[in-house]
């Protein structure tokens, strides 16, 4: 089990997933809102057809700095090294919405991705971007993702609106549901995921032991699609361009094409 990202890159998420299937082991991504029960009954909502189709997700993540929250130096130096972090907030919290949009989705891929990068802060972040928003669009749905290291305070909630009502998961333990156009928002206490899927040590303990399955959250398949989100939407920032996803992801993903038409 690696700390979310599951890589940098495409590139090295290839070669860790073809070592991986090579010598016939579980390579699986932690990341803290895999273990929120809020983030688990919202889905439950989704799969119910409690909510309708979904139309649109947004994902907010991040806090106000690495810096500003007292990291260590050793950690600091490689969260703003953009080649052995990534880049700087889009990988660190951006991966959050893509991972949580990829398991509400059921794995469909997006048809493209646009991304603008902001640098509120060049003189604490010399080298990475610390704010960005991602837009992950599907044939029926989009998703907003905003990252950023510019957050009056920290956050990872995620909000998701289906053709006839919505549910916020507003933080690891609550709910804002709203069924209809005519119901009030009504907020709910919810439980912590049945063990092992409640923390990460018990979970990875549990795949190794073969006691319970790859949470999707957690999966390959699912992380190798969040990584390629996060390499088109750098890319996107890079050129000013929507990034075209390839119809075959991986292990058979071509390279993606930047379209024309800009933000």
């Amino acid at each position: 089990m690696v700390e979310k990202p599951l890589a940098v890159n495409m590139d090295h998420a290839r070669q860790m997933a073809a070592l991986a299937q090579k010598h016939h082991i579980h390579l699986l991504t932690n990341y803290e809102t895999t273990w929120y029960g809020s983030n688990r009954a919202a889905y439950q909502l989704v799969q119910n057809h409690a909510l309708g189709d979904i139309r649109r997700m947004v994902a907010h993540d991040g806090h106000q700095g690495p810096k500003e929250i007292g990291v260590n130096q050793e950690f600091l130096t490689w969260l703003t090294d953009p080649v052995q972090n990534g880049g700087g907030a889009l990988p660190d919290f951006g991966c959050y919405g893509a991972d949580l949009m990829t398991w509400l989705m059921r794995g469909e891929r997006p048809l493209s991705v646009t991304a603008s990068a902001l640098h509120i802060k060049p003189d604490v972040y010399p080298k990475v971007e610390d704010d960005v928003t991602i837009l992950v669009n599907y044939a029926k749905a989009q998703g907003v993702i905003e990252a950023s290291w510019n957050w009056p305070y920290a956050r990872k909630d995620l909000e998701v609106y289906g053709q006839t009502g919505s549910v916020i998961a507003l933080d690891r333990d609550h709910l804002r549901v709203r069924r209809t156009e005519k119901d009030p928002a009504k907020d709910e206490t919810v439980a912590a995921p049945p063990v092992p899927y409640d923390e990460p040590f018990a979970y990875l303990a549990a795949v190794v032991r073969g006691t319970a399955p790859e949470d999707v959250l957690s999966s390959l398949p699912t992380n190798m699609l969040v990584v390629e989100i996060l390499d088109a939407a750098r890319q996107s920032a890079k050129e000013g361009r929507t990034v075209q996803l390839p119809k075959q992801g991986w292990p058979q993903t071509a390279p993606a094409t930047t379209s024309k038409s800009s933000r």
